[in-house]
């Protein structure tokens, strides 16, 4: 066979391979995998910050305490061994026991039931919160970082206002004006506070998402503000917002049993955190069960979430060095 016949079977065989290839960039990714045979996992980067969570030992012991807790709380009515409001004369503070692990307070009221309803309330409020904060910071920040100009200087400014007051002069005036009452009452107080260091957060990050490639594009495509803000920048702000979102838990458990321990908070009957430790106070001395483990499931509570809290940053956030 001659050097020239070699040559041509050389180029017969590549031919197809050619046109393969061809077919292929015409085609997409996705059809070479096919013709290839090769089974490749797409994984998006949830998939990465879950997997980076999973290997945060700390974050996960909290997150499945705090899932027991709080479920304990949300199923009130369901495990709780007695009613919040049932009393028992012949156990009137009766110090924790079988019967009563919790103890019992000064109406014998068993106090394991009165702190199992004191976590529904807190939850109910944090979780309120959380929702109605969240989504107001991210509104103001969307507007003030995509826009700028007006917008960013007028919504800056009065959140630069709002950050500049006395956290608790501002509770205490806000609880004054709309009124102590029911859980939605004290979760709008609560919200009027937390929205605004999210509302900066949120700025910060579509300021930055503003000058990207891809949103020049979509602007080229015909793209609208909006579809913009939600479709292509929004997804790409959610670890700093999801973060945020958790650990404003946290903080509105602990503020609202503040408010519930000054008396400004959710009223008698419904049991409150802050209320069980008010109450309990003036017989500490002798009766320490009355604060001891209304207080400890307070600790416990916030300490998970911002356990959880952390974990969630590491993992949403590739540069961060997980501990294992």
């Amino acid at each position: 066979m001659t050097d020239h016949s070699l040559e041509q079977d050389r180029t017969l065989a590549a031919a197809p391979v050619a046109g393969g290839a061809a077919a292929v960039g015409a085609t997409g990714a996705e059809e070479l995998v096919y013709e290839s045979g090769l089974e490749v996992e797409v994984r998006s980067q949830w998939t990465y910050a879950r997997r980076r969570f999973m290997r945060h030992r700390l974050a996960v012991g909290s997150l499945i305490i705090l899932i027991i807790i709080l479920g304990a709380g949300l199923l009130a009515p369901w495990v709780a061994p007695y009613s919040f409001e049932g009393y028992d004369v012949n156990s009137l503070e009766a110090a924790p026991s079988l019967h009563h692990p919790f103890g019992t307070d000064l109406l014998g009221r068993d106090y394991l039931s009165r702190v199992l309803y004191g976590i529904r309330t807190s939850e109910r409020v944090a979780f309120i919160v959380m929702v109605l904060a969240t989504m107001v910071g991210t509104a103001v920040g969307m507007v003030a970082g995509y826009y700028s100009r007006w917008a960013d200087n007028l919504l800056m400014r009065f959140t630069d206002l709002i950050l500049t007051l006395p956290a608790l002069a501002v509770l205490l005036v806000a609880a004054g004006l709309i009124g102590k009452g029911n859980q939605y009452r004290v979760a709008i107080i609560l919200s009027l506070l937390l929205w605004t260091a999210l509302a900066r957060i949120v700025r910060g990050q579509f300021l930055s998402l503003r000058e990207k490639e891809y949103v020049d594009a979509a602007k080229a495509a015909g793209a609208g503000d909006l579809r913009i803000m939600f479709r292509h920048m929004l997804p790409n702000s959610m670890g700093p917002i999801v973060v945020f979102a958790t650990l404003t838990l946290g903080v509105a458990i602990l503020l609202e049993a503040y408010l519930s321990f000054l008396g400004f908070g959710v009223q008698p009957p419904t049991p409150a955190l802050g209320k069980l430790i008010a109450d309990g106070q003036d017989v500490s001395s002798h009766d320490w069960w009355l604060v001891t483990f209304p207080g400890l499931t307070i600790v416990l509570i916030v300490l998970c979430i911002n356990f959880v809290g952390d974990g969630l940053r590491d993992a949403l956030d590739p540069t961060q060095r997980v501990r294992a």
